[in-house]
């Protein structure tokens, strides 16, 4: 008989599931066969990695708490018992999946077995408490596949997407034979966002030295109002507002560019994946984060990341204030040869 297998990942993040992408490749050329994947319908994982080699189908789960656990649980057991599988991967630590595959008898439930979640399992080679509060979440999946004998060849996310996929997306905001350059302005998580007069500033600078013409203000529909201040500060009206696009327009604007430079958010990680030239803005958190990806992190001069540490994270977003623009422009150029 062979393989069956699927691979659960819960968190909402579309950076958290880009960091995945290599231990799932990983899941699926061990066992010489493509993967199911269970994931939120927030990652729209189901458009972005319709590409993807190695993945063969694509469910959504919102995995909600509290007064929703249990009907969480039945309706992962029904996909699952649906689909008879051979392996269940759990790619983080949360419970109602490994306890939806014990009730749907799949033979082989293999998780990180981190507090509650080994009882349901059938792997005996765990993540400890320590590996939950120091390592982040690639290191947890790389460390977690190697203690189950799962090879791993490259941890650095590859993000698979077909030309004749991105040639179907119509965008009039694209010109040809144009420098275009993209901006992550905005993140999930406030206090990595640098201000918007720095990216204001920045843009004017970038285009009165001739590096790039066009300016592509990337952010999600909930935060609209970081690119529309940055559009009300430019010099130069050379600006575009993509916070309307999916993620499929955004894709294709990355792809479009000749660099990306943003914030530590879901996508900058996606520009690095697309192998696109990416530069992270990074002053408020640990650099160590972006170590496992082909991101160019811009930081301060007096730059400490041991200070942002997991385990004694500072949140603050006047922390960004240390990263000057003239040191952001200065590096972009120094880099690009200008």
């Amino acid at each position: 008989m062979n393989d069956k297998i699927c691979v659960v990942y819960s968190h909402h993040k579309l950076g958290d599931l880009i960091w995945q992408l290599p231990y799932i490749k990983a899941i699926s050329k061990h066992h010489n066969t493509k993967v199911d994947i269970i994931v939120r319908s927030k990652t729209q994982a189901k458009n972005i990695l319709k590409d993807t080699s190695y993945i063969n189908d694509i469910f959504y789960n919102d995995f909600k708490k509290s007064f929703y656990y249990w009907i969480e649980v039945a309706k992962i057991f029904f996909l699952l018992k649906k689909n008879k599988y051979s392996h269940a991967y759990f790619l983080d630590k949360i419970n109602r999946p490994a306890i939806a595959a014990f009730f749907a008898r799949i033979p082989n439930r293999i998780g990180l077995g981190i507090d509650k979640q080994k009882k349901w399992l059938t792997n005996k080679s765990f993540l400890t408490a320590n590996d939950k509060i120091f390592l982040d979440y690639s290191d947890q999946s790389k460390k977690f596949l190697e203690l189950n004998g799962i090879q791993i060849n490259n941890i650095i996310p590859n993000f698979e997407i077909n030309n004749e996929t991105l040639e179907k997306i119509n965008l009039t905001i694209l010109s040809p034979a144009v420098d275009n350059i993209c901006l992550g302005v905005d993140s999930f998580e406030k206090y990595k966002i640098w201000k918007e007069e720095n990216f204001a500033h920045l843009i004017d600078m970038l285009h009165d030295a001739n590096i790039a013409k066009k300016f592509f203000l990337i952010s999600d529909p909930s935060r609209q109002e970081y690119s529309q201040k940055i559009l009300s500060l430019c010099k130069n009206k050379t600006c575009e507002d993509c916070s309307y696009l999916d993620l499929m327009g955004v894709i294709k604007v990355i792809k479009s560019s000749k660099m990306f430079i943003g914030n530590n958010s879901g996508p900058l990680n996606l520009s690095a994946a697309l192998g696109v030239k990416s530069f992270g803005l990074i002053a408020a958190d640990s650099s160590d984060e972006l170590k496992n990806s082909n991101i160019i992190c811009i930081t301060p001069t007096d730059y400490d990341k041991n200070k942002f540490s997991r385990d004694k994270i500072v949140r603050d977003r006047g922390n960004m204030d240390k990263l000057t623009v003239e040191r952001v422009f200065s590096f972009i150029k120094e880099h690009l040869n200008f």
